[in-house]
């Protein structure tokens, strides 16, 4: 008897936590469908900005994309090790350099990118974290090109939301492709992060791309 009520218990146990991790995932990919949508939106109005006055394109489509991304987060990630040996200033110029860099490399492209839509497929919770995930998107251009985007996103327990740390385009993942980008700027400048920082540029080559592939398909 005692051994047929641990087993219950242990089924009892097991189906708790899969609803719970199942309430979670759907917590996820909500937070994802919302910010999506926002910032595609925000995109839609903000088109006619970016000609006119590309400074207060960037300020508002930053703005937008600091409640969904950790662009903290993601600058520490890229600085890799080196950042261990940068300054609280060089950290935070980093981060600025970062988030400009990436609107300056991309920001036409999404301008003159024309109608898409995004959908958000499915969202998983990591079994051995519960504030780590996952979610697999698809991304459709005018052309009916798709190609499959995967966030990375984990619970910030201050804030108490989810947040991206994390893309995976196309195969390409693009935090490893700037952590290269970094490390290869470091020994070009000389372990001079200042160097770095200053002439820091998001626009991957060919190469570039490839080697982040690469480095996605060994994770």
């Amino acid at each position: 008897m005692k051994q047929a009520m641990s087993k219950f218990s242990l089924v009892i146990m097991l189906l708790v936590a899969f609803c719970a991790r199942a309430d979670i995932a759907g917590e996820v990919r909500k937070t994802v469908e919302d910010s999506t949508e926002f910032l595609v939106n925000k995109l839609e109005k903000e088109r006619g900005t970016y000609d006119e006055d590309p400074e207060k394109f960037y300020a508002v489509m930053e703005s937008a994309l600091s409640d969904s991304v950790d662009f903290r987060r993601i600058a520490a990630r890229v600085m890799g090790r080196y950042r261990r040996e940068a300054t609280k200033d060089q950290k935070n110029a980093f981060v600025e350099a970062f988030k400009k860099s990436l609107f300056n490399a991309y920001g036409k492209t999404l301008v003159e990118s024309g109608d898409f839509t995004i959908s958000v497929l499915t969202a998983d919770v990591n079994p051995r974290d519960e504030e780590r995930a996952t979610v697999d998107l698809e991304v459709t251009t005018a052309t009916g090109s798709k190609y499959p985007v995967i966030y990375a996103m984990y619970k910030n327990t201050d804030l108490q939301k989810w947040l991206l740390e994390n893309v995976i385009v196309n195969g390409v993942n693009v935090g490893l492709a700037f952590r290269d980008r970094f490390e290869q700027q470091y020994a070009q400048y000389n372990g001079n992060i200042d160097q770095v920082v200053s002439n820091w540029s998001s626009h991957l080559d060919e190469d570039e791309v490839k080697n982040g592939a690469k480095e996605e398909d060994q994770q």
